[in-house]
């Protein structure tokens, strides 16, 4: 069985560095004995986020793991609200999209019933149990 985050913050931050000093991949994930894939994982994991996105094991609190983020990045405050704003208007724009969705759907439902109750249409009937 797989175990998932059984390498530490500091191991990965020490292969990443070295591919970053000019070592080769392959070499780095051998004396590291991690798949090439999973070192290519955490160096693009480190250019998005930092050495805090290379953290180890656990689950990190809310409030401070954003905010260490943000302090390795070197993201100022204009910075931060932009990002907020485009996360924002990403939201709004998704539920622009269901909006329209359920009113074709109801439109659909209004004209059905419109349909069925125009005159010259076929009554309902009682259902017939026996």
């Amino acid at each position: 069985m797989k175990q998932y985050g059984k390498f530490a913050a500091r191991l990965k931050q020490a292969a990443v560095a070295r591919v970053a000093a000019g070592e080769s991949v392959t070499s780095v994930a051998r004396d590291v004995k991690v798949d090439r894939r999973r070192l290519y994982e955490w160096c693009d994991k480190y250019r998005a986020g930092g050495a805090a996105a290379l953290r180890g094991q656990g689950r990190p609190r809310k409030a401070t793991a954003s905010v260490a983020v943000r302090r390795d990045i070197g993201e100022d405050e204009l910075t931060a609200a932009r990002r907020r704003i485009a996360a924002l208007e990403r939201k709004i724009g998704q539920q622009q999209v269901d909006l329209d969705f359920f009113r074709r759907a109801l439109r659909l439902v209004q004209e059905r019933r419109q349909a069925s109750a125009a005159p010259g249409s076929a009554a309902s009937t009682k259902s017939s149990r026996r």
